[in-house]
């Protein structure tokens, strides 16, 4: 009896392991196969006082058709994030160029600014800069 019951809980356990392994390597390879990205971005500075503007060109160098192209950029001025920005693009052809751009206005930012007119600090300025776009195979 109790070698019967050992062997039904061996049985079980690699009835199991054998199920759960194919699941688990099916998964690692979907999150292995993120591909190259299809797109060159190029920022620009706009006017930059008390508000920002960041001009994104945005490059499709793949033949295939980008849809629902968004940019978000957060903008730091001196180390310290100042705020951030939206804007929709929309498609991107095959081999071609759109042009993105939004502008910055908070209250750090205009504190920033105010501190630069006075000189108690710098005005480096940097834009991360993030571009999210769907494509169909």
């Amino acid at each position: 009896m109790i070698k019967s019951l050992a062997g039904t809980v061996l049985v079980a356990a690699a009835a199991t392991t054998l199920m759960a392994a194919p699941a688990h390597a099916s998964a690692s390879a979907e999150a292995t196969t993120a591909g190259a990205q299809l797109i060159r971005t190029k920022s620009y500075w706009g006017r930059c006082k008390d508000t920002c503007t960041v001009k994104v060109r945005i490059r499709n160098i793949s033949y295939k058709t980008l849809y629902n192209v968004k940019l978000n950029v957060r903008l730091k001025v001196n180390g310290r994030n100042v705020g951030s920005c939206y804007d929709y693009v929309g498609t991107i052809r095959a081999r071609k160029v759109r042009w993105g751009a939004c502008t910055v206005r908070t209250r750090s930012m205009a504190e920033a600014w105010n501190n630069w007119i006075d000189r108690v600090d710098d005005f480096n300025r940097y834009a991360n800069t993030y571009v999210s776009y769907r494509y169909y195979r």
